[in-house]
């Protein structure tokens, strides 16, 4: 059985695309797989094969979902936005629900669009965009940019060297952070 976890002598090493070789480059493997019995969820590993981050919906459907770090602690709920014509999501921050802290909304495009999702802060009297989501979600390739059209995160499917595929249950995530200057 192939490991889920990246490993420098079972998979391609990452390309860092030119334009953002200035940034360090965290890289992850998300499963779809959950681990917790019937629960349809995603478990998520760094480069080392630890459990970084857990999301899972604890039966509630499409409507919940919950981000928790490797230990199981609640970092974000995802709500699904009730009596909306798009589809809309609430984001709370862990284990407190009073007021969201932000809003990501599916543009709603008769035209075929490659924006997926538009993340807005709600802690603010100014609801510009903060990320912009676009790709292709059955192609398993999707890019995060941040309010200046800046690459934040990738997230392509995930291959052997030898290019065979894990199949859609595995996608591996560039995440691409500022260098500390220090």
């Amino acid at each position: 059985m192939p490991k889920v976890h990246p490993n420098s002598t079972t998979t391609k090493p990452t390309e860092i695309p030119r334009h953002i070789s200035d940034r360090q480059v965290e890289v992850l493997t998300v499963w779809k797989k959950s681990l917790i019995f019937n629960c349809d969820g995603y478990t998520v590993f760094d480069t080392k094969g630890n459990l970084v981050f857990r999301v899972d919906n604890y039966q509630s459907g499409k409507k919940e979902i919950v981000l928790m770090d490797g230990i199981g602690k609640s970092l974000l709920i995802i709500r699904r936005k009730k009596l909306s014509l798009a589809d809309n999501w609430m984001v709370f921050d862990g284990e407190t629900s009073s007021s969201p802290i932000f809003l990501v909304k599916k543009p709603v495009n008769l035209m075929a669009s490659k924006n997926l999702a538009h993340v807005t802060s709600c802690q603010s009297n100014n609801k510009s965009l903060i990320y912009e989501i676009s790709g292709s979600y059955a192609q398993r390739h999707m890019a995060v940019y941040d309010h200046t059209k800046r690459l934040v995160a990738e997230i392509q499917k995930k291959e052997a060297k030898a290019g065979v595929s894990f199949g859609g249950d595995n996608v591996l995530t560039n995440y691409y952070c500022h260098k500390d200057p220090a």
